[in-house]
């Protein structure tokens, strides 16, 4: 059985597991929302922290909290940011709409922590949370979280994504494939050109997440209760930002309105919609790859990825392209997160947004989600699929598309009735049109070579 302790809060005693660094704010919280299982994310849980390592340097400084219990507040939190204690921090995301439990709890484990350290009295709300309040620590901690793991993680992944699909693409040069449209046979591309296409959407899709990043950097601290700054110094804020900086490596500022920062989460929203584009893309890339494994007798057969697992219980020797499914539902994923993040963005109710802990949640595993199916999709399916050159030769030689090349010399009706004779009798497109047009083979065979049809412009 469970060993208790009483805890005392402003609404009165409450049993606390012996062992538990939090107090009976947190207990409330456990007690109220059994609902997910699902604690906060330990980025959210390392941005707590460095947000009480800055605000107890900074209200030291300002010579508002003693030096002592300062820095027994900096060194616990110090410690948490590194993973240390995570396992106190139990509160479930949903929970109260402005994150105050997870709040308190952060303030009493830090409190708790200090105390044994300092031999001092160190008060979860009285000096942890000095010059704070939920409302403006939760935001900044969505923020910070959002842009540690943007800055560490995910961009890092695109960049390995963008630089293995370009080494691929020049391992590939100079093989030629049938291009398509509607899924339908269509004019010849390279290879080395169409993964050229995913590059440039994971290009655009890293634009797009660190041209959020001025906005992701301002920091809501500051505002305390509604924006006002009410209990905090005035020069809190831009000091906070300033020595929170310094921890981060990150260059943040505090937010350009505080009564934004505390009501809105108009950031969290765009920082959402570009992940929700980067997985768009991503899904693009996934199911060119899927289609193009497909077979592989009775597929496209186009190459081959990498065989990572059986892919039957029951058919042996079955291999399936695991690696783009598992993206393609990360890509799923964080498309329904983006909807809960809109949706919850939309509840900034006058002075506060009231569905903070869930935002932060469904943004800090988007990013994440992203970051490692990034890597994956690199190393274990672009990096090592292997091309069918003779499937590729094959699919072009009975292409009846080619004859488009044709259509500045023949015109477009009698290129039409050449392709639907090829098609219909399954003949390569040449000899068709050696027989119907007065063009010689030796003419033909330079008009149609898939190579120069790749390089685009008039055939004549």
């Amino acid at each position: 059985m469970t060993d208790y302790r009483i805890e005392t809060d402003s609404m009165g005693e409450l049993k606390v597991p012996q062992d538990a660094l939090y107090g009976a704010q947190t207990q409330r919280a456990i007690n109220n929302f059994p609902i997910s299982g699902l604690p906060l994310p330990a980025a959210f849980i390392r941005s707590l922290a460095l947000i009480k390592q800055a605000a107890a340097e900074t209200n030291a400084a300002l010579e508002l909290l003693d030096q002592e219990r300062a820095t027994a507040i900096s060194e616990v939190a110090a410690a948490i940011a590194t993973g240390q204690h995570h396992d106190h921090f139990p509160v479930d995301v949903f929970q109260t709409g402005s994150g105050t439990s997870s709040n308190m709890n952060a303030n009493e484990v830090i409190a708790t922590l200090a105390s044994q350290r300092s031999g001092l009295d160190v008060n979860p709300n009285d000096h942890v949370n000095m010059g704070q309040s939920s409302n403006d620590v939760i935001p900044t901690a969505i923020h910070l979280s959002a842009a540690l793991v943007l800055h560490e993680q995910l961009l890092p992944s695109l960049s390995h994504l963008q630089h293995t699909i370009s080494e691929k693409s020049e391992a590939l040069t100079g093989l030629i494939k049938t291009g398509r449209t509607h899924l339908m046979d269509a004019m010849p591309v390279s290879l080395s050109q169409e993964l050229s296409g995913w590059k440039q959407q994971i290009h655009q899709a890293e634009q797009r997440l660190r041209a959020t990043q001025p906005r992701l950097h301002q920091l809501a601290q500051g505002g305390t209760a509604v924006g006002t700054g009410i209990n905090a110094h005035h020069e809190f804020s831009t000091r906070f930002a300033d020595r929170l900086s310094q921890l981060t490596g990150l260059k943040l500022t505090s937010a350009e309105n505080p009564f934004s920062a505390l009501a809105s989460q108009d950031t969290a929203v765009e920082l959402s919609g570009q992940l929700k584009s980067l997985a768009t893309a991503m899904m693009k890339i996934a199911n060119d790859l899927r289609w193009m494994n497909s077979g592989p007798l009775a597929g496209l057969g186009e190459i081959e990825l990498q065989a990572l697992q059986p892919g039957s219980s029951i058919m042996p020797g079955k291999v399936n392209p695991v690696i783009p499914e598992a993206v393609m539902m990360v890509a799923a994923q964080v498309t329904g997160n983006d909807t809960a993040i809109t949706i919850g963005g939309q509840h900034g109710n006058f002075e506060l947004n009231v569905m903070l802990p869930m935002i932060a949640y469904n943004l800090i595993q988007s990013e994440q989600l992203l970051a490692n199916a990034a890597v994956q999709l690199a190393d274990k399916a672009i990096a090592t699929f292997k091309v069918n050159e003779a499937q590729l030769q094959s699919a072009l030689d009975r292409n009846p598309i080619l004859v488009t090349a044709l259509n500045p010399i023949i015109g477009y009706l009698k290129a039409a009735e050449i392709a639907k004779r090829a098609y219909k009798e399954g003949r390569p497109i040449i000899d068709v049109a050696e027989e119907d047009t007065d063009l010689s083979r030796a003419e033909l065979e330079r008009l149609l070579q898939p190579a120069q049809l790749t390089k685009g412009g008039i055939q004549s």
